[in-house]
């Protein structure tokens, strides 16, 4: 690979023994910089019995208690606006950021420096770099510039590389299409879902998306960047390659990312961050392959030190030799799988926003789609998705909406699905992370284990 300032061999390449040791060494200095500047957090860490001195290898990472979004929100709510977690005063920062309000009663409220800043531009430049993007790249945001951290970090760090950098704003979408074009955009950042709504809303224009300058889109957000059914939709729309990312706004920026070679999962940034898979029930470490729960400790925000903390994120990791782009970062398989707290149990049968998004979207005739959960009779659980199917004929939807249902069963253990057709633009768009779920229901579980809706 060509060397450059985002390109550095000596920590991407480096072997795995190194990396333990150079993730030792981090840790190290994390606890000590908690225990002198974070009351809070040098607590829990004194119960646990957790000191600088004691890290000796990063199996001691084990002895530090894990930390849970609803402990960060409970100290926010008992000392607003952000709790006893800040390593410096308030007057020092220069960043302020919500996360996005998808899970919990508040969203959480996160401050950083200029150190921390850069370190997240930086931690971009991981991504885009390994995905291609260079100096001469024009870059288009989808993204409206609110507190949610979102693609903030990404455009700093498209600055940093060199790239021009086109802000999406507030813009419609159809003024976003335009810009594209106008502007002979080369790089698109969005969530999945939005980048098929941009397709959408082009062919209204009569605008072929194939034949735009745009030769890669960076996506994140959702799960569905890595689900390979949505990802081959989004690339034959566009024309283009589409690399899966991922950040959180607890840890301040992006963690792992889809290189050019596409290994079908996303790179760990492991010389900035520790990341573990547990069992999410024991809490106990899960092996190559296995399907777990991220914990994430974080090097780079000095503002808030970040030590595993449970994302409730579902991976599969998998050895670096999976790739063959020759990054020694530990890689996840099929990028974020879903949430722990996502799965829903629909008359005793698992059921995933994910896996239901991943049979829909092999239907490209359906253009939005929703999942529906309600409770038939005062009994009994039911699941229905309603699709659009823009443009087609009768005897068409009602072929698909068959076929569709059965594919739907025959991966749920039998489960009946209703599947039906919604008037088209009906269903909600989304333009950040898509919320197609809907749970209507007033007990929940087995006919035999029934409860009331918390």
């Amino acid at each position: 690979m060509k060397e450059s300032p985002y390109w550095n061999p000596r920590h991407e390449t480096m072997p795995r023994d190194q990396i333990d040791a150079l993730q030792v060494r981090k840790l190290k200095n994390l606890v000590a910089w908690t225990e002198a500047r974070v009351p809070w957090q040098a607590k829990r860490l004194k119960a646990a019995g957790v000191t600088a001195e004691s890290i000796k290898s990063l199996k001691d990472l084990r002895r530090v208690p894990m930390m849970t979004r609803d402990e960060w929100m409970q100290a926010q709510l008992e000392d607003p606006p952000f709790g006893p977690l800040l390593a410096a005063p308030e007057e020092v920062a220069i960043r302020y950021h919500l996360t996005s309000g998808t899970t919990g009663r508040i969203p959480l409220q996160v401050l950083d420096s200029m150190k921390d800043w850069e370190w997240i531009a930086e931690m971009w430049c991981y991504g885009f770099w390994g995905f291609g993007v260079r100096p001469a790249d024009v870059v288009f945001f989808a993204f409206s510039y609110g507190t949610f951290v979102g693609f903030w970090g990404a455009h700093y760090a498209s600055e940093k590389i060199g790239c021009l950098v086109l802000p999406g704003g507030n813009m419609t979408t159809e003024a976003r299409v335009k810009q594209i074009l106008n502007m002979k955009a080369t790089v698109v950042c969005s969530t999945p879902t939005y980048a098929l709504r941009m397709a959408q809303e082009a062919k209204t224009m009569g605008v072929d998306l194939a034949a735009s300058p745009v030769k890669r889109l960076i996506l994140s957000g959702e799960p569905a960047g890595s689900i390979p059914a949505t990802k081959r939709l989004i690339e034959a729309e566009w024309g283009a390659k589409a690399a899966d990312t991922a950040g959180m706004t607890e840890v301040g920026t992006i963690m792992i990312f889809e290189c050019e070679k596409q290994p079908g999962g996303t790179h760990i940034i492991e010389d900035h961050y520790i990341e573990e898979v547990v069992n999410p029930e024991t809490g106990e470490p899960v092996g190559y392959g296995e399907l777990g729960e991220r914990l994430i400790t974080s090097f780079g925000r000095g503002f808030i030190p970040v030590l595993r903390y449970r994302t409730r994120d579902l991976v599969v990791r998998v050895p670096a030799s999976g790739c063959t782009c020759g990054r020694t970062f530990d890689l996840y398989e099929g990028g974020i799988r879903g949430r722990v707290d996502d799965m829903k149990l629909v008359r005793g049968t698992n059921v995933y926003p994910r896996a239901v998004e991943s049979i829909v979207r092999e239907y490209k005739e359906i253009d939005e789609f929703r999942i529906h959960l309600y409770t038939a009779d005062g009994r009994q659980d039911e699941i229905e998705v309603l699709v659009e199917i823009p443009g087609g004929e009768a005897a068409d939807s009602d072929r698909i909406l068959e076929a569709l249902a059965k594919s739907l069963s025959e991966a749920h253990e039998g489960l009946r699905f209703g599947v039906k057709r919604a008037e088209n633009g009906s269903l909600p768009r989304f333009e950040l992370k898509a919320k197609r779920l809907q749970d209507d229901r007033t007990v929940i579980g087995t006919p035999g284990e029934r409860r009331v809706k918390a």
